[in-house]
């Protein structure tokens, strides 16, 4: 746009806008005072372009609009190449990746070790969400108080992944399994609770070398829902110890060897 005149506000005037975006200035007009609440693709589009929006910022403005931005909609196949460096880098700490609708997708030695062979789970067996709602066995042990934080945050990630991957037809299919098979799942949904994720202790049961307590850290990658979990011990503590072990004996049972 051609510079001139003084602004009495930062950003473009609405003329501006609509001829960048080819659209006329009372359609502009509509938009922002909210008589036009149906803008199309092509509208969304334009305007995305025309605001120089960030792909967050046009993701989230489909959203708003109740559009799915082209060529989006579906959950990422995959893992992000820095975060498959850091399942080989970080020793001692058990991983496992998990993509936005909680599937999990990778893991390190050490995580498989710790939480059972995970290569051996097909399907729905290795979505969190519903090995949780669905009380499947599991040897990390939570508190009551924990399992009722963990519900909220896995119904809050599950909401937040719908936005933003309406079109993916695996994240439809899991709610509708979800909803069918737990009435605890429909409540938290319709409620319309909201959960954070937090650090946390939580107990291992392993069937080799015992029980004992691990850190519990969820961390999200930059720039994607794909999420690592981290289970972690103090160094020089009886929990390292354990870890330890476990990276020696892997996924075998100690009797065997």
């Amino acid at each position: 746009m051609p510079a001139g005149g003084v602004r009495r506000a930062a950003g473009l005037r609405r003329e501006e806008l609509a001829q960048l975006a080819d659209l006329s200035v009372d359609y502009v007009v509509r938009l922002e005072q909210g008589r036009a609440t149906s803008p199309s693709v092509q509208v969304l589009s334009a305007l995305s372009r025309a605001l120089r929006l960030s792909t967050a910022e046009r993701e989230h403005l489909f959203v708003l609009a109740g559009q799915t931005a082209p060529g989006a909609g579906r959950i990422p196949p995959g893992t992000p190449p820095g975060v498959r460096r850091l399942l080989d880098q970080l020793d001692g700490v058990a991983l496992t990746v998990c993509d936005a609708s909680w599937n999990m997708i990778e893991w390190n030695p050490l995580g498989a070790a710790l939480i059972g062979d995970l290569s051996m789970l097909r399907g729905r067996e290795r979505n969190v969400a519903w090995r949780e709602f669905t009380g499947m066995p599991s040897r990390i042990r939570c508190t009551p108080e924990q399992t009722t934080l963990f519900r909220a945050v896995l119904v809050t990630d599950l909401r937040a992944a719908t936005a933003r991957y309406p079109a993916d037809p695996g994240l439809r299919d899991l709610l509708a399994a979800l909803r069918a098979a737990s009435a605890d799942f429909v409540r938290l949904w319709d409620d319309g609770v909201v959960g954070t994720h937090e650090s946390n202790s939580k107990t291992v049961h392993h069937p080799e070398v015992g029980s004992f307590s691990v850190d519990c850290d969820v961390l999200t990658a930059p720039g994607s829902d794909v999420k690592v979990v981290c289970y972690s011990a103090p160094v020089g503590s009886d929990a390292a110890d354990r870890l330890k072990l476990l990276s020696v004996i892997g996924t075998q049972s100690m009797s065997a060897s």
